[in-house]
């Protein structure tokens, strides 16, 4: 029987997600310092769960400091 992997397979296999447990050993469960909402962030995201890996690492970016932001003029 095939090992479910991530908290998909866990659904689709027991109807539930309750007992699902992301594993934080794997050497991929790296931080990410993509700021929150970005592109890059998201897709880190959905890597991780398609992994089975928590989604936060007590490493990532937690704030916007150092970013600079893109100014569009006013019409």
């Amino acid at each position: 029987m095939k090992k479910v992997t991530n908290v998909f397979e866990a659904i689709l296999k027991y109807g539930h997600d309750e007992d699902f447990a992301p594993h934080a050993e794997s050497d991929a469960f790296i931080p990410t310092d993509a700021p929150a909402g970005s592109p890059a962030k998201i897709a880190e995201l959905r890597r991780r769960v398609e992994m089975g890996l928590p989604l936060w690492h007590e490493s990532d970016r937690h704030d916007y400091s150092g970013l600079t932001g893109a100014v569009r003029p006013r019409d």
